[in-house]
């Protein structure tokens, strides 16, 4: 039976707003700037602002200078070195406004990889306030969403994503994530729009 879209029924008291590494690291002028961050910003301002206690943001630390991380990460920052802590600064790590406004009573997990899993700051959280369901928001679809997601199938999380609140630097890998989402994870991911987790999220 749908819901208003949704195909396992409304979203309730042990629901979450997990909204993923929307920060000025991601925005103009960074060498990382995804294009539509500003496009699903005030959707995901709109939900926050309903929310808030119910929002947890995850954020993105880079390494602290090249030649750090473990196993390909330290490839990955000889890569990046540009992105690193000492040559952005640490105030790129920072919420985008005006979503850093909502902190508290939103809350913030730090990550250093692409998964906010296996630090394993976020499922405690959420399993203190009994969480069953996350809505998705956020950036890249095709990367830290992707991870986020598949994290959150393995425990056993029902998964709404937010087609019209999620950002990529790639529009056709983008594309063929919600693709994937849509045919492979069809009893775990429901994908919708914001209007319909607004009206449905009592």
């Amino acid at each position: 039976m749908s819901f208003s879209g949704l195909s396992y029924g409304p979203l309730g008291e042990h629901c979450a707003h997990l909204c993923v590494d929307m920060q000025k690291l991601f925005a103009e002028p960074s060498q990382w700037a995804t294009p539509w961050i500003t496009r699903v910003l005030p959707r995901i301002v709109s939900l926050v602002e309903r929310k808030a206690e119910q929002t947890i943001f995850t954020r993105f630390v880079p390494a602290a200078k090249p030649g750090l991380g473990v196993g390909t990460w330290r490839r990955y920052y000889e890569r990046w070195a540009s992105m690193t802590i000492e040559n952005v600064g640490p105030e790129m790590v920072e919420l985008l406004p005006p979503l850093s406004s909502f902190c508290p009573p939103a809350q913030v997990i730090d990550k250093h990889i692409y998964s906010p899993w296996p630090e394993g700051k976020l499922q405690p959280l959420l399993a203190a306030r009994q969480i069953d369901t996350l809505v998705v928001t956020g950036g890249e679809t095709d990367v830290c969403v992707l991870a986020t997601v598949l994290g959150a199938i393995d425990i056993g999380h029902r998964v709404v994503l937010v087609t019209d609140a999620l950002c990529s630097s790639s529009d056709a890998t983008h594309d063929a994530l919600m693709t994937v989402y849509h045919q492979r994870f069809a009893q775990q991911v429901e994908t919708v729009e914001m209007e319909t987790v607004l009206s449905a999220w009592t």
